[in-house]
Protein backbone atom coordinates (compact mmCIF):
# COMPACT_ATOMS: atom_id res chain seq x y z
CA UNK A 1 0.00 0.00 0.00
CA UNK A 2 2.76 2.47 0.94
CA UNK A 3 4.53 1.91 -2.38
CA UNK A 4 1.32 2.59 -4.31
CA UNK A 5 0.74 5.77 -2.31
CA UNK A 6 4.31 6.91 -2.96
CA UNK A 7 3.87 6.32 -6.71
CA UNK A 8 0.55 8.14 -6.63
CA UNK A 9 1.88 11.29 -4.96
CA UNK A 10 5.09 11.18 -6.99
CA UNK A 11 2.92 11.13 -10.10
CA UNK A 12 0.87 14.08 -8.87
CA UNK A 13 4.07 16.01 -8.15
CA UNK A 14 5.65 15.28 -11.55
CA UNK A 15 2.48 16.18 -13.47
CA UNK A 16 1.96 19.42 -11.56
CA UNK A 17 5.61 20.40 -11.85
CA UNK A 18 5.89 19.62 -15.58
CA UNK A 19 2.84 21.63 -16.61
CA UNK A 20 2.50 24.33 -13.94
CA UNK A 21 5.11 24.16 -11.21
CA UNK A 22 8.09 24.76 -13.45
CA UNK A 23 6.45 27.86 -14.87
CA UNK A 24 5.93 29.26 -11.37
CA UNK A 25 9.45 28.34 -10.29
CA UNK A 26 11.22 29.83 -13.31
CA UNK A 27 9.15 33.01 -12.95
CA UNK A 28 10.28 33.32 -9.32
CA UNK A 29 13.93 32.64 -10.28
CA UNK A 30 13.84 35.28 -13.01
CA UNK A 31 12.37 37.85 -10.61
CA UNK A 32 15.10 36.97 -8.10
CA UNK A 33 17.79 37.34 -10.78
CA UNK A 34 16.49 40.78 -11.71
CA UNK A 35 16.69 41.86 -8.07
CA UNK A 36 20.24 40.57 -7.63
CA UNK A 37 21.96 41.37 -10.95
CA UNK A 38 19.47 43.68 -12.65
CA UNK A 39 18.62 43.57 -16.35
CA UNK A 40 21.02 43.82 -19.28
CA UNK A 41 20.57 46.74 -21.68
CA UNK A 42 20.10 45.59 -25.26
CA UNK A 43 22.04 47.22 -28.08
CA UNK A 44 19.70 49.16 -30.38
CA UNK A 45 21.08 47.83 -33.66
CA UNK A 46 23.61 45.31 -34.88
CA UNK A 47 23.37 44.25 -38.51
CA UNK A 48 25.81 41.53 -39.58
CA UNK A 49 25.65 39.88 -42.99
CA UNK A 50 22.75 37.40 -43.05
CA UNK A 51 21.66 34.51 -45.23
CA UNK A 52 17.92 33.94 -44.99
CA UNK A 53 17.06 30.31 -45.86
CA UNK A 54 13.51 29.06 -46.48
CA UNK A 55 13.25 25.28 -47.06
CA UNK A 56 9.95 24.33 -48.69
CA UNK A 57 8.26 21.29 -50.14
CA UNK A 58 5.38 21.53 -52.64
CA UNK A 59 4.29 24.99 -51.51
CA UNK A 60 4.02 26.73 -54.89
CA UNK A 61 0.56 28.06 -54.05
CA UNK A 62 1.89 30.23 -51.20
CA UNK A 63 5.41 31.04 -52.40
CA UNK A 64 4.43 34.33 -54.08
CA UNK A 65 3.11 35.61 -50.73
CA UNK A 66 6.19 34.38 -48.88
CA UNK A 67 8.54 35.99 -51.40
CA UNK A 68 6.76 39.34 -51.21
CA UNK A 69 6.90 39.23 -47.42
CA UNK A 70 10.60 38.30 -47.49
CA UNK A 71 11.56 41.03 -49.99
CA UNK A 72 9.73 43.59 -47.84
CA UNK A 73 11.86 42.86 -44.78
CA UNK A 74 13.52 45.99 -43.42
CA UNK A 75 17.16 44.89 -43.51
CA UNK A 76 20.08 46.36 -45.53
CA UNK A 77 19.87 44.73 -48.97
CA UNK A 78 23.65 44.57 -49.33
CA UNK A 79 23.82 42.51 -46.13
CA UNK A 80 20.99 40.09 -46.88
CA UNK A 81 21.19 36.97 -49.05
CA UNK A 82 17.91 35.11 -49.67
CA UNK A 83 17.85 31.41 -50.45
CA UNK A 84 14.89 29.07 -51.06
CA UNK A 85 15.43 25.30 -51.08
CA UNK A 86 12.76 23.34 -52.99
CA UNK A 87 14.30 19.86 -52.85
CA UNK A 88 11.85 17.11 -53.77
CA UNK A 89 9.09 19.53 -54.84
CA UNK A 90 7.03 18.41 -57.83
CA UNK A 91 4.55 21.30 -58.04
CA UNK A 92 6.64 23.84 -59.93
CA UNK A 93 7.97 25.65 -56.85
CA UNK A 94 11.36 26.11 -58.51
CA UNK A 95 9.81 27.87 -61.51
CA UNK A 96 7.74 30.20 -59.30
CA UNK A 97 10.90 31.40 -57.55
CA UNK A 98 13.29 31.70 -60.48
CA UNK A 99 11.74 34.94 -61.75
CA UNK A 100 13.00 36.80 -58.67
CA UNK A 101 16.54 38.05 -59.29
CA UNK A 102 17.37 38.58 -55.60
CA UNK A 103 16.58 35.00 -54.67
CA UNK A 104 18.97 32.07 -54.96
CA UNK A 105 17.04 28.86 -55.63
CA UNK A 106 18.40 25.43 -54.78
CA UNK A 107 16.55 22.45 -56.18
CA UNK A 108 17.26 18.75 -56.18
CA UNK A 109 14.78 16.11 -57.32
CA UNK A 110 15.71 13.96 -54.34
CA UNK A 111 13.34 14.36 -51.40
CA UNK A 112 15.40 13.74 -48.28
CA UNK A 113 13.71 16.03 -45.76
CA UNK A 114 14.29 19.42 -44.20
CA UNK A 115 17.52 18.51 -42.39
CA UNK A 116 19.13 17.35 -45.64
CA UNK A 117 17.91 20.52 -47.38
CA UNK A 118 19.41 22.74 -44.68
CA UNK A 119 22.70 20.82 -44.77
CA UNK A 120 22.90 21.37 -48.52
CA UNK A 121 22.02 25.06 -48.28
CA UNK A 122 24.68 25.68 -45.62
CA UNK A 123 27.40 24.79 -48.16
CA UNK A 124 26.52 27.97 -50.05
CA UNK A 125 26.46 30.29 -47.03
CA UNK A 126 29.18 32.95 -46.84
CA UNK A 127 27.65 35.21 -44.18
CA UNK A 128 28.32 35.18 -40.43
CA UNK A 129 24.67 34.62 -39.46
CA UNK A 130 21.98 32.33 -40.87
CA UNK A 131 18.22 32.72 -40.40
CA UNK A 132 15.81 29.84 -41.07
CA UNK A 133 12.09 30.29 -41.60
CA UNK A 134 9.15 28.20 -42.81
CA UNK A 135 7.38 28.98 -46.06
CA UNK A 136 3.94 29.06 -44.42
CA UNK A 137 4.74 31.94 -42.08
CA UNK A 138 4.62 35.71 -42.38
CA UNK A 139 7.16 37.96 -40.63
CA UNK A 140 6.89 41.60 -39.55
CA UNK A 141 9.19 44.02 -41.46
CA UNK A 142 11.72 44.46 -38.61
CA UNK A 143 12.00 40.76 -37.68
CA UNK A 144 15.59 40.26 -38.87
CA UNK A 145 16.89 43.35 -37.09
CA UNK A 146 15.34 42.20 -33.82
CA UNK A 147 17.08 38.84 -34.22
CA UNK A 148 20.52 40.10 -35.20
CA UNK A 149 20.88 42.74 -32.44
CA UNK A 150 21.51 39.89 -29.98
CA UNK A 151 24.71 38.89 -31.81
CA UNK A 152 26.45 41.97 -30.46
CA UNK A 153 26.89 39.76 -27.40
CA UNK A 154 29.65 37.21 -28.19
CA UNK A 155 28.08 34.72 -25.76
CA UNK A 156 24.96 34.40 -27.89
CA UNK A 157 25.25 31.62 -30.43
CA UNK A 158 21.65 31.44 -31.65
CA UNK A 159 18.47 33.51 -31.44
CA UNK A 160 14.92 32.21 -31.71
CA UNK A 161 11.94 34.23 -32.77
CA UNK A 162 8.44 33.69 -31.45
CA UNK A 163 5.80 31.53 -33.04
CA UNK A 164 2.34 33.07 -33.07
CA UNK A 165 -0.74 31.09 -34.03
CA UNK A 166 -3.56 33.25 -35.31
CA UNK A 167 -6.87 32.50 -33.64
CA UNK A 168 -10.48 33.52 -34.07
CA UNK A 169 -13.82 33.08 -32.36
CA UNK A 170 -14.72 30.20 -34.68
CA UNK A 171 -11.53 28.18 -34.20
CA UNK A 172 -11.66 24.41 -34.16
CA UNK A 173 -10.38 22.48 -31.15
CA UNK A 174 -7.01 22.33 -32.91
CA UNK A 175 -6.88 26.09 -33.38
CA UNK A 176 -8.06 27.02 -29.90
CA UNK A 177 -5.79 24.49 -28.20
CA UNK A 178 -2.74 25.25 -30.31
CA UNK A 179 -3.14 29.01 -29.82
CA UNK A 180 -3.45 28.73 -26.03
CA UNK A 181 -0.57 26.25 -25.83
CA UNK A 182 1.78 28.57 -27.74
CA UNK A 183 0.91 31.58 -25.61
CA UNK A 184 1.94 29.64 -22.50
CA UNK A 185 4.94 28.11 -24.27
CA UNK A 186 6.11 31.56 -25.43
CA UNK A 187 6.01 32.82 -21.85
CA UNK A 188 8.14 29.87 -20.68
CA UNK A 189 10.62 30.43 -23.51
CA UNK A 190 11.00 34.08 -22.54
CA UNK A 191 11.62 33.13 -18.89
CA UNK A 192 14.07 30.34 -19.81
CA UNK A 193 16.14 32.70 -21.95
CA UNK A 194 16.21 35.42 -19.31
CA UNK A 195 17.19 33.01 -16.55
CA UNK A 196 19.95 31.28 -18.54
CA UNK A 197 19.28 30.07 -22.10
CA UNK A 198 16.47 28.96 -24.34
CA UNK A 199 16.18 25.16 -24.55
CA UNK A 200 14.87 24.61 -28.05
CA UNK A 201 14.21 27.20 -30.76
CA UNK A 202 11.05 27.72 -32.80
CA UNK A 203 11.64 26.35 -36.29
CA UNK A 204 9.28 28.96 -37.75
CA UNK A 205 12.01 31.57 -37.19
CA UNK A 206 15.45 30.72 -35.81
CA UNK A 207 18.95 32.12 -36.41
CA UNK A 208 22.48 31.05 -35.48
CA UNK A 209 26.13 31.89 -36.03
CA UNK A 210 27.28 30.13 -39.18
CA UNK A 211 30.50 28.83 -37.66
CA UNK A 212 28.55 27.05 -34.90
CA UNK A 213 26.49 24.95 -37.29
CA UNK A 214 27.02 21.21 -37.03
CA UNK A 215 25.66 19.11 -39.87
CA UNK A 216 22.38 17.43 -39.00
CA UNK A 217 21.77 13.74 -39.48
CA UNK A 218 19.42 13.37 -42.45
CA UNK A 219 16.87 11.49 -40.35
CA UNK A 220 16.62 14.36 -37.85
CA UNK A 221 12.96 15.14 -37.12
CA UNK A 222 13.20 18.27 -34.92
CA UNK A 223 15.98 20.02 -36.79
CA UNK A 224 15.40 23.41 -35.13
CA UNK A 225 15.42 21.89 -31.64
CA UNK A 226 18.59 19.84 -32.10
CA UNK A 227 20.36 22.59 -34.06
CA UNK A 228 19.85 25.18 -31.30
CA UNK A 229 20.78 22.84 -28.46
CA UNK A 230 23.96 21.75 -30.22
CA UNK A 231 24.90 25.43 -30.18
CA UNK A 232 24.34 25.33 -26.41
CA UNK A 233 26.49 22.20 -26.15
CA UNK A 234 29.36 24.28 -27.58
CA UNK A 235 29.15 26.67 -24.64
CA UNK A 236 26.95 29.41 -26.13
CA UNK A 237 23.49 30.63 -25.16
CA UNK A 238 20.30 30.81 -27.20
CA UNK A 239 18.43 34.10 -26.88
CA UNK A 240 14.69 34.61 -27.34
CA UNK A 241 13.26 37.59 -29.19
CA UNK A 242 9.45 37.97 -29.05
CA UNK A 243 9.53 41.05 -31.31
CA UNK A 244 10.77 38.81 -34.12
CA UNK A 245 7.69 36.70 -34.58
CA UNK A 246 6.48 34.32 -37.26
CA UNK A 247 2.74 34.15 -37.78
CA UNK A 248 0.92 31.12 -39.07
CA UNK A 249 -2.64 29.91 -39.06
CA UNK A 250 -3.70 26.96 -36.92
CA UNK A 251 -3.91 23.38 -38.13
CA UNK A 252 -6.93 22.83 -40.37
CA UNK A 253 -8.47 20.26 -38.05
CA UNK A 254 -7.78 17.94 -35.13
CA UNK A 255 -6.51 15.16 -37.40
CA UNK A 256 -3.83 17.44 -38.86
CA UNK A 257 -2.86 18.77 -35.43
CA UNK A 258 -2.61 15.26 -33.99
CA UNK A 259 -0.41 14.16 -36.91
CA UNK A 260 1.84 17.15 -36.27
CA UNK A 261 2.02 16.44 -32.53
CA UNK A 262 2.91 12.78 -33.05
CA UNK A 263 5.76 13.83 -35.33
CA UNK A 264 7.00 16.35 -32.75
CA UNK A 265 6.86 13.76 -29.96
CA UNK A 266 8.73 11.19 -32.05
CA UNK A 267 11.30 13.90 -32.66
CA UNK A 268 11.41 14.66 -28.95
CA UNK A 269 12.38 11.09 -28.13
CA UNK A 270 14.97 11.16 -30.91
CA UNK A 271 16.39 14.43 -29.54
CA UNK A 272 16.62 13.07 -26.00
CA UNK A 273 18.60 10.11 -27.34
CA UNK A 274 21.00 12.40 -29.22
CA UNK A 275 21.44 15.11 -26.59
CA UNK A 276 22.43 12.95 -23.63
CA UNK A 277 25.04 15.44 -22.43
CA UNK A 278 22.26 17.89 -21.52
CA UNK A 279 20.97 15.42 -18.94
CA UNK A 280 24.19 15.69 -16.92
CA UNK A 281 23.65 18.30 -14.15
CA UNK A 282 27.33 18.10 -13.16
CA UNK A 283 28.34 19.50 -16.55
CA UNK A 284 25.96 22.49 -16.54
CA UNK A 285 23.36 22.46 -13.77
CA UNK A 286 21.26 25.39 -15.01
CA UNK A 287 21.07 23.97 -18.52
CA UNK A 288 20.08 20.50 -17.29
CA UNK A 289 17.53 22.04 -14.91
CA UNK A 290 15.81 23.92 -17.74
CA UNK A 291 16.06 21.11 -20.27
CA UNK A 292 14.70 18.40 -17.99
CA UNK A 293 12.01 20.60 -16.43
CA UNK A 294 10.72 22.19 -19.63
CA UNK A 295 11.27 19.43 -22.17
CA UNK A 296 12.19 15.98 -20.92
CA UNK A 297 9.42 15.63 -18.33
CA UNK A 298 6.73 16.54 -20.87
CA UNK A 299 8.00 13.93 -23.32
CA UNK A 300 8.47 11.14 -20.80
CA UNK A 301 7.45 10.96 -17.14
CA UNK A 302 4.51 13.38 -17.08
CA UNK A 303 2.41 11.54 -19.73
CA UNK A 304 3.38 8.19 -18.18
CA UNK A 305 2.15 9.28 -14.76
CA UNK A 306 -1.03 10.78 -16.26
CA UNK A 307 -1.84 7.31 -17.57
CA UNK A 308 -0.76 5.46 -14.42
CA UNK A 309 -2.71 7.84 -12.18
CA UNK A 310 -6.02 6.40 -13.40
CA UNK A 311 -5.61 2.81 -12.11
CA UNK A 312 -3.73 4.05 -9.02
CA UNK A 313 -6.61 6.42 -8.20
CA UNK A 314 -9.20 3.69 -8.66
CA UNK A 315 -7.31 1.34 -6.35
CA UNK A 316 -6.73 3.97 -3.65
CA UNK A 317 -10.34 5.14 -3.90
CA UNK A 318 -11.55 1.67 -2.92
CA UNK A 319 -8.78 1.01 -0.42
CA UNK A 320 -8.51 4.40 1.30
CA UNK A 321 -11.24 6.76 0.08
CA UNK A 322 -11.01 10.35 1.29
CA UNK A 323 -8.78 12.60 -0.80
CA UNK A 324 -8.10 9.79 -3.27
CA UNK A 325 -11.81 9.64 -4.10
CA UNK A 326 -11.89 13.38 -4.76
CA UNK A 327 -8.83 13.18 -7.01
CA UNK A 328 -10.40 10.27 -8.92
CA UNK A 329 -13.58 12.30 -9.36
CA UNK A 330 -11.55 15.28 -10.64
CA UNK A 331 -9.84 13.06 -13.21
CA UNK A 332 -13.15 11.60 -14.35
CA UNK A 333 -14.62 15.09 -14.76
CA UNK A 334 -11.58 16.32 -16.69
CA UNK A 335 -11.61 13.43 -19.14
CA UNK A 336 -15.38 13.68 -19.47
CA UNK A 337 -14.92 17.30 -20.52
CA UNK A 338 -12.27 16.14 -23.00
CA UNK A 339 -14.77 13.68 -24.51
CA UNK A 340 -17.41 16.42 -24.70
CA UNK A 341 -14.86 18.67 -26.43
CA UNK A 342 -14.14 15.89 -28.92
CA UNK A 343 -17.87 15.40 -29.52
CA UNK A 344 -18.48 19.11 -30.07
CA UNK A 345 -15.52 19.32 -32.44
CA UNK A 346 -16.94 16.49 -34.53
CA UNK A 347 -20.27 18.35 -34.64
CA UNK A 348 -18.43 21.59 -35.47
CA UNK A 349 -19.85 23.29 -32.40
CA UNK A 350 -17.33 25.88 -31.21
CA UNK A 351 -17.03 26.12 -27.42
CA UNK A 352 -13.42 26.97 -26.59
CA UNK A 353 -13.49 26.23 -22.85
CA UNK A 354 -14.05 22.53 -23.55
CA UNK A 355 -11.31 22.42 -26.17
CA UNK A 356 -8.63 22.91 -23.50
CA UNK A 357 -9.04 19.49 -21.76
CA UNK A 358 -9.51 17.85 -25.17
CA UNK A 359 -6.31 19.38 -26.58
CA UNK A 360 -4.35 18.55 -23.42
CA UNK A 361 -5.49 14.92 -23.57
CA UNK A 362 -4.74 14.65 -27.29
CA UNK A 363 -1.30 16.20 -26.78
CA UNK A 364 -0.34 13.61 -24.15
CA UNK A 365 -1.78 10.75 -26.17
CA UNK A 366 0.48 11.91 -29.00
CA UNK A 367 3.50 11.35 -26.73
CA UNK A 368 2.78 7.61 -26.61
CA UNK A 369 2.08 7.44 -30.35
CA UNK A 370 5.30 9.34 -31.01
CA UNK A 371 7.28 7.04 -28.73
CA UNK A 372 6.02 3.98 -30.62
CA UNK A 373 7.02 5.55 -33.92
CA UNK A 374 10.45 6.36 -32.52
CA UNK A 375 11.24 2.87 -31.24
CA UNK A 376 9.87 1.29 -34.43
CA UNK A 377 11.77 3.76 -36.61
CA UNK A 378 8.62 4.57 -38.57
CA UNK A 379 8.75 8.37 -38.42
CA UNK A 380 9.99 9.61 -41.77
CA UNK A 381 12.28 12.66 -41.62
CA UNK A 382 10.97 13.90 -44.98
CA UNK A 383 8.44 16.49 -43.94
CA UNK A 384 4.91 16.71 -45.22
CA UNK A 385 3.18 20.03 -45.58
CA UNK A 386 0.65 20.40 -42.77
CA UNK A 387 -2.84 21.48 -43.77
CA UNK A 388 -3.61 24.85 -42.20
CA UNK A 389 -6.87 26.69 -41.66
CA UNK A 390 -5.78 29.22 -44.33
CA UNK A 391 -2.84 29.34 -46.71
CA UNK A 392 -0.94 32.26 -45.18
CA UNK A 393 -1.85 34.85 -42.55
CA UNK A 394 -1.73 38.55 -43.32
CA UNK A 395 -0.05 41.29 -41.32
CA UNK A 396 -3.50 42.76 -40.70
CA UNK A 397 -4.36 39.65 -38.70
CA UNK A 398 -1.56 40.24 -36.23
CA UNK A 399 -3.80 41.24 -33.36
CA UNK A 400 -5.47 37.86 -33.33
CA UNK A 401 -2.33 36.02 -32.28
Amino acid sequence: MELIQVLFWLGIAVIFYAYFGYGLLIYFLVRLKRMVVGTTAMQEAYEPDVTFIIPCYNEADILEQKVKNTLALNYPKDKLQIMFVTDGSTDGSEQVLQKYARIKVLHDDRRAGKSAAVNRAMKYVETSVVVLSDANTILPPDALGHLTKHYADPNIGAVSGEKRVLSSDVDSAAGAGEGLYWKYESLLKKLDAEFYTLVGAAGELVSFRTDLYTELEEDTILDDFILSLRVVEQGYKVAYEPMAYAMETASANVKEEFKRKVRICAGGWQAMARLKSLLNPFKDFRLSFEYISHRVLRWSLAPFFLLMLIPLSVYLHWAEGGVYSWILLAQMMFYLLAVVGWYLENRQIRYKVLFVPFYFTMMNYAVFAGFLRFIKGKQNAAWERSKRANSLPSMSGESGS
